[in-house]
């Protein structure tokens, strides 16, 4: 499973959401026996886009031609869909593993091996 690193968001009510789903959804994901791999949203958008900063409306349309779609998705779809193409992609560049040298503990990445 991939997510997107939680930012600190200008509303702090909608970050504490935000963290509260991502937790929700984590767990899920490791009682299930799933790995989860987590992505910055520059690594996302230099998978997708080949631009770190790219626009949210670079992400929509990239995504759109990647999968192929009759219309660019909403921009919540499209960052949940660029974010599992990432994944798919290996993270950041195709084929590259930006999590080599990380620890797995209980199906999650939570640092660098010394």
């Amino acid at each position: 499973m991939a997510v997107e690193q939680v930012f600190v968001n200008v509303n702090p009510k909608s970050t504490l959401l935000l963290g509260q789903a991502r937790g929700a959804a984590i767990c899920a994901a490791v009682a299930a026996n799933l790995q989860v791999a987590e992505y910055t949203a520059l690594q996302v958008k230099q998978a997708v886009v080949g631009n770190g900063h790219a626009a949210k409306e670079q992400v929509q349309e990239m995504v759109k031609r990647l999968l192929q779609l009759p219309a660019a998705p909403s921009p919540d779809a499209a960052d949940a869909l660029a974010c599992a193409i990432c994944h798919a992609h290996g993270g950041m560049g195709l084929g590259a593993l930006p999590t080599a040298g990380f620890r797995v503990r209980n199906g999650r990445l939570v640092g660098r091996s010394l």
